[in-house]
């Protein structure tokens, strides 16, 4: 079941060229000298559930990327990778620039590089093709100021750039020329959120000192929330923990 949080629209600032009525806007900042940390592990109770081998014979130029394996479950040493984590509350009425740098979401070896990623409200995302192949990008959100795209991309492609108007989690992405290929692109209202690693390990740093709800997003387990409370330049450590067993 697709889930979302609530969302926000920024469109004078992510659009060029929109004038403003009203005060100016005050941005904070992101403080990474003497802002805090929150980091931690997303644990995986128990056998996860086996990786399995995706059969891509029908393109040449996908089966000779090599032997690939599902992604919905990717355990090492009982840390779960690609978990977005996020600062849901507790940034009161901060607001914060909208990062210049693009994400970029590839189309590598015909998977999207990466399986999960994250972006601000407004900043621009890069979508890519550095296959020899052709694909397309199909991606469907479900809350209002995300529009749905279908665009095609031929083979070493791209960019094709686009931004997202509200937060949302969790929005699938697909390649209809390749059934297999499937993505999740997250988009948050503040720049506090990173995406677990290959180890499960993930980290936000920056925050002003304060109490936070922190909530861990898994693709098919669902969400675990905490609350974290920090100080000026302490780093806080919070793990979360997924049982084994079927996804939610």
């Amino acid at each position: 079941m697709k889930r979302f949080f609530a969302g926000i629209f920024l469109a004078c600032v992510a659009v060029a060229g929109c004038k403003k009525s009203g005060p100016a806007v005050t941005y904070s900042q992101v403080d990474t000298v003497n802002g805090a940390t929150i980091s931690g592990t997303i644990h995986y109770s128990g056998k996860p559930p086996a990786p399995v081998e995706i059969d891509m014979a029908q393109d040449p130029a996908c089966s000779m990327s090599g032997t690939n394996m599902t992604e919905q479950y990717v355990v090492n040493k009982g840390g779960l990778a690609n978990v977005f984590v996020y600062v849901k509350d507790g940034l009161g009425d901060k607001v914060y620039p909208i990062t210049r740098t693009p994400v970029v979401i590839d189309q590598k070896g015909c998977r999207f590089v990466p399986h999960v990623a994250g972006a601000m409200v407004g900043q621009q995302v890069e979508f890519m093709n550095s296959d020899p192949t052709m694909h397309n990008v199909h991606i469907m959100p479900a809350v209002a100021g995300n529009d749905a795209f279908d665009v095609s991309q031929g083979p070493n492609s791209g960019p094709d750039t686009r931004q997202f108007h509200a937060a949302e989690l969790m929005i699938p992405l697909r390649c209809n020329n390749h059934p297999w290929m499937e993505g999740f692109l997250n988009v948050a209202s503040n720049p506090f959120f990173a995406v677990s690693d290959a180890d499960g390990h993930y980290s936000i740093k920056g925050l002003p000192p304060g109490t936070y709800t922190v909530v861990a997003d898994h693709e098919l387990l669902g969400q675990q929330t905490a609350t974290v409370t920090v100080g000026a330049k302490q780093r806080a450590e919070r793990d979360f923990s997924y049982p084994g067993g079927a996804a939610k």
